[in-house]
């Protein structure tokens, strides 16, 4: 791809995150997406090969650029106890929802068009799974940092972390003044480790 080419790739994303931002996915148009990013009808289905493709692509970019964060919030300084790293990972995914709103939006109204479009549905449960494998490795190489034993499989805890993140980001986009912080949603999962006690 040409220099050129990739800058049209580049301002038809970002125009597409404006137009999901302003207007969301269902009532975004092709005629938008080009006012939004200075390009043409054309470039649309060039590079992407329609609207639809566009947007699915500008949505999973927003879930993968989240996963970039928390793994450069993870490993970016020392790492501490296993307590500080579970924190500063729920502080990436969770503190930053003020910061990170309009992308936000984009993700939520994301959920009910991949309940009715295969490809976005594949794409979104791709960019899980990506989180997902992702979340295992920062945690196999930092219990083998710190010498410990993870507790349970990687993939099941990266999971719940996800779902505590998401259901978490629900909630503060309805009633943020009402919404657990990071450091109190760690708090709560150690209070429940220590009430359950160990299951076997």
């Amino acid at each position: 791809m040409s220099r050129k080419e990739a800058g049209y790739r580049e301002k038809l994303l970002a125009g597409a995150v404006s137009c999901l931002q302003d207007k969301g996915y269902a009532r975004t148009t092709a005629r938008d997406l080009v006012a939004a990013s200075g390009t043409n009808l054309a470039s649309i289905g060039y590079h992407f090969g329609g609207k639809d493709a566009l947007l699915n692509e500008a949505i999973a970019g927003c879930f993968e650029a989240w996963t970039e964060r928390v793994e450069q919030a993870v490993f970016g300084g020392a790492l501490g106890s296993p307590r500080d790293l579970l924190e500063r990972a729920m502080i990436s995914m969770v503190d930053v929802f003020e910061e990170m709103r309009p992308q936000l939006v984009i993700c939520v109204e994301g959920y009910p068009a991949a309940l009715r479009e295969s490809v976005l549905r594949e794409r979104l449960a791709a960019s899980y799974a990506r989180a997902r494998e992702a979340g295992a490795d920062m945690l196999r190489r930092a219990a083998a940092e710190l010498g410990v034993e993870l507790p349970v499989a990687p993939e099941a805890l990266v999971s719940v972390l996800i779902a505590i993140s998401d259901g978490l980001m629900i909630q503060w986009l309805l009633d943020p003044a009402s919404t657990p912080d990071a450091r109190q949603a760690v708090d709560v999962l150690a209070a429940l480790s220590a009430f359950t006690g160990p299951c076997g």
